[in-house]
């Protein structure tokens, strides 16, 4: 169990939260080769071996990808920072994103030029009829489990918003606008404890958790990590920014209904308010964003480039295709009564908690 670092709202995380990514133990031949490969000077490299997972939620093949994109990011524990843009690393990246891609595409399909964007992403991210993830720990999850969903989401959320960032030098006009005022809201419109990423690292310590940076590594599946390399892949490429643009405008899009149900599942469990602030931050903010989603950044994009509709949808439909092979681990992993991490979290007996 960790002590909490952020206490209420307000509360930053200290300068040392913001270092590089602790690296994990490996989980095969390809986290292996990654590991060793990095552990040493920047220089020439072999190539990975074949994958022996899935290439894109195969635990090994996950963090292999996540570990490489890591060092455009914040970087990794005691690597050395020019391996970022070493040519043969490079190289042997682009081996595991296209075995990625070609995965990615016999699961998601190409979808046909749309006559009205903004209506195919909003008839795309409708609410769904049957249980989901959100809804079941909305009314059922126990305590724990909904420990467990906060880790996984560590991945994402304590980097939110910065892959989508990258599309920024890429947009013009109404598309730029409209990214820019999204992803100002993201960083708390330039206010500290706004930031989204600090109020994530706020629910994380409220509820007992790690709230450092990549502390959870060993801890996540390749499905998770999956749902991040995604949004990685798009927006270091300059190639796929419609489909960045397609999954930035779904992830907003389909927000509220989540957001909150997160929200309400930590009141239900007798969690501290502050640690429901980030979630009805969101629910609040992408309530508007949704709309500039589709109306300005996707339809300002398709009328700049007419072209790039088929590929925004399948941005969007790959986010949804990841977040249901997610949502399926998770949940099939809880109805066997088995944690949905790769190793069990240290059980909270504060007692705050306890008496919840």
């Amino acid at each position: 169990m960790t002590e909490p670092e952020l206490r209420d709202y307000g509360d930053v995380l200290p300068p040392e939260a913001y270092g590089p990514a602790p690296l994990p133990q490996a989980r095969g031949p390809r986290t292996e080769w990654v590991l060793t490969t990095l552990n040493r000077q920047p220089g020439r490299c072999s190539l990975p071996p074949a994958a022996t997972d899935d290439p894109v939620t195969g635990d090994d093949s996950a963090l292999a990808l996540y570990l490489l994109y890591e060092l455009h990011y914040r970087g990794l524990q005691g690597v050395d920072d020019n391996w970022e843009w070493q040519p043969e690393l490079l190289t042997a990246r682009q081996h595991l994103e296209l075995a990625f891609v070609e995965r990615l595409r016999d699961a998601v399909p190409m979808p046909s030029p749309p006559s009205d964007v903004a209506e195919a992403l909003r008839r795309r991210t409708e609410p769904a009829d049957e249980p989901t993830l959100a809804s079941y720990c909305e009314a059922e999850a126990s305590w724990e489990q909904l420990r467990e969903i906060c880790v996984h989401r560590s991945a994402w959320q304590l980097k939110e918003a910065d892959p989508h960032t990258w599309a920024l030098p890429r947009l013009g006009g109404r598309s730029k606008a409209a990214l820019a005022e999204i992803q100002s809201g993201e960083y708390g419109e330039g206010v500290e404890r706004d930031v989204h990423q600090n109020l994530y690292a706020l629910t994380l310590s409220l509820l007992n958790l790690d709230s450092r940076y990549g502390s959870y590594l060993n801890l996540l599946p390749g499905v998770t990590l999956a749902t991040v390399n995604l949004v990685s892949f798009f927006g270091l490429h300059r190639s796929w920014l419609p489909a960045m643009v397609g999954h930035l405008a779904s992830f907003e899009m389909s927000s509220v209904p989540v957001m909150s149900a997160y929200s309400a599942a930590l009141r239900r469990l007798g969690a501290p308010q502050a640690a429901s602030h980030f979630f009805d931050v969101h629910v609040v903010a992408d309530a508007h964003h949704q709309n500039v989603a589709a109306d300005q950044l996707a339809a300002g994009l398709v009328e700049q480039q007419p072209s790039s509709a088929p590929l925004i949808l399948f941005g969007a439909d790959a986010l949804a295709w990841t977040e249901s092979q997610f949502a399926d681990h998770v949940l099939g992993a809880w109805r066997t009564h088995r944690s949905s991490l790769l190793g069990g979290l240290a059980a909270d007996t504060s007692e705050r908690l306890l008496s919840s």
